[in-house]
């Protein structure tokens, strides 16, 4: 019955940035649910890979929750994969961010937690304009990204990234990547 105060949403990117703020303050002050926000650095994602980083938070929020004092027994997870190696029930949702409200939720949750940091990283880092593109992929986060170059907060791992490395920082991030004990030749 408290889902019912909240607006049907079906995709948070479809939704202003005062609207979400709007859904995060309803979700915030609802004592029916428990959420956590978990992130993973750029230096992190570089290593294990963007799919183990995806892991890695989601296993970081289950363990908050838990630690919190929650016991979940089911788990809705937003994509096509479910979390290995756990002994709660779990469900994977392609598109479960439009079709499940729970989902919705936890979208609008990631995004606005997610649009806050990058305001506090604008701050720090204001020659990229991260408070207005959020670090995406935009046209203006290229340009900064080509006129500046990457910064420690931006992986190395995504392609225009390391497109704008120094060779130096090329040929470290890659020798970086080679597993420990293991030889390769140049070409490879």
């Amino acid at each position: 019955p408290f889902l019912k105060k909240f607006p049907q949403i079906k995709d948070s990117k479809l939704l202003s940035a005062s609207q979400r703020e709007k859904v995060f303050r309803l979700v915030v002050h609802e004592p029916n649910i428990k959420w956590k926000v978990s992130f993973v650095w750029p230096k992190v994602i570089d290593k294990i890979n963007i799919w183990q980083a995806t892991l890695l938070a989601w296993r970081r929020c289950l363990k908050k929750v838990i630690q919190s004092g929650e016991q979940p027994d089911f788990l809705f997870l937003d994509g096509q994969w479910q979390m290995p190696c756990l002994k709660i029930r779990q469900k994977a949702v392609v598109k479960g961010d439009q079709k499940i409200l729970l989902l919705s939720l936890a979208s609008v949750i990631a995004k606005v937690s997610r649009d806050r940091l990058m305001e506090k990283l604008d701050r720090k880092f204001p020659q990229y304009g991260f408070v207005q593109h959020k670090g995406y992929g935009t046209k203006l986060h290229l340009e900064r990204l080509k006129k500046f170059g990457p910064c420690e907060i931006h992986r190395k791992s995504f392609r225009p990234v390391f497109e704008n490395l120094s060779f130096k920082e090329k040929v470290y991030y890659l020798v970086s990547q080679i597993p420990r004990g293991q030889v390769m030749t140049y070409q490879e």
